[in-house]
């Protein structure tokens, strides 16, 4: 790097770092710094809305402070005709910053339902693949704490368990790779002002007020319950409470998978032993989840009516032989066997 731009860089970190200066600014990079210790370089997950321009911003004060490399990138997945021109702008934006914004784009044929779902499990794969390549182990996303809120009413309303409901962690690991959620205990307006303060202005997702999607409609929801009087700081803390519960659950799982079962490596199988089936059903219902999941390569659990089906077959047949989840699944007297499909 030349001198000349070495100098303007550094002009520009000492504007970013004058931001601090403000104390509501301050008191919100604190809170993200404070549960954050990666030390290694990391991928952040920029879409032009406020999460992620505050995210940005947090993670570059970050970056400055802890001397570590960040790659920022968008996705644009061509679902609409401006999304290519609004990519461009932002990265044109942020180089004002010294921040690079590299664009990665979707190619594929795009859905006609169930598009929101989709188009995220399609920018996973693209960052997945840029951060296997430049051998990156982690990915920052821009999940704050109504996104919190907001997972857990969806998650309710499709029936799911107690694992289901308090899924969006701070951090979980998807083949080899960190996906690390660090605004989840920060509010959306906090986020708005800095992405305000800073930047000056940010993208507006239409999607985002078309209540055609479920999540809009639960965040719609959520704003009359506030009006109702719902605290949203003792609902966050029902959440936590919860979240200490599923981890007692998850004790007795992993102590089911290591005590109860064998893997066959060479074969990628999974026998389970009698006393495979003598815990809780909750406990029982995950270890074969997992192994699911495991056998199978799937990143998201298979339908939980399914898998008890399955147990209750295993537990009241002989014999005994279905697919599920990529996996063939026998019992054979009191063997029961987990293999490839």
């Amino acid at each position: 790097m030349s001198p000349k731009n070495l100098s303007a860089k550094n002009k520009t970190h000492k504007l970013l770092l004058s931001n601090l200066k403000d104390n509501r600014v301050f008191q919100i990079y604190k809170k993200f710094e404070k549960h954050l210790n990666i030390n290694d370089d990391f991928i952040v997950a920029v879409s032009g809305g406020p999460d992620s321009l505050a995210l940005t911003y947090l993670t570059k004060i970050y970056s400055i402070k802890k001397l570590v490399k960040v790659r920022y990138i968008i996705v644009d997945h061509k679902l609409r005709k401006e999304s290519f021109l609004e990519a461009k702008s932002l990265k044109k934006k942020l180089k004002k910053y010294s921040i690079n914004l590299d664009i990665l784009t979707w190619y594929g044929k795009k859905p006609k339902t169930n598009i929101q779902a989709i188009a995220r499990n399609e920018r996973y794969k693209l960052l997945f693949n840029e951060a296997e390549k430049f051998k990156i182990k982690n990915i920052f996303f821009g999940h704050h704490l109504d996104d919190l809120f907001e997972n857990f009413f969806i998650r309710m309303l499709r029936g799911s368990g107690l694992n289901g409901l308090v899924s969006l962690d701070k951090e979980t690991r998807r083949d080899k790779i960190n996906l690390i959620r660090p605004l989840l205990n920060i509010n959306k307006k906090d986020l708005i002002y800095i992405a305000t303060k800073v930047f000056g202005s940010y993208a507006k997702d239409p999607s985002n007020n078309d209540d055609k999607f479920k999540r809009v409609r639960i965040r719609n929801f959520l704003k009359q319950l506030e009006k109702e009087g719902l605290d949203k700081n003792k609902f966050h803390l029902t959440i936590k409470n919860l979240k200490y519960s599923n981890e007692a659950i998850k004790f007795y799982t992993n102590k089911n998978l290591s005590l109860n079962t064998f893997f066959n490596k060479k074969k990628e199988s999974f026998t389970l032993k009698e006393s495979f089936f003598d815990n809780s059903k909750e406990v029982v219902f995950r270890s074969f989840t997992e192994i699911i999941k495991f056998v199978g390569k799937k990143y998201y659990p298979v339908r939980g009516k399914k898998v008890d089906n399955i147990i209750q077959s295993i537990n009241t047949k002989n014999s005994f032989k279905v697919t599920l989840g990529g996996c063939l699944i026998i019992k054979v007297n009191k063997t029961v066997i987990v293999s490839k499909e």
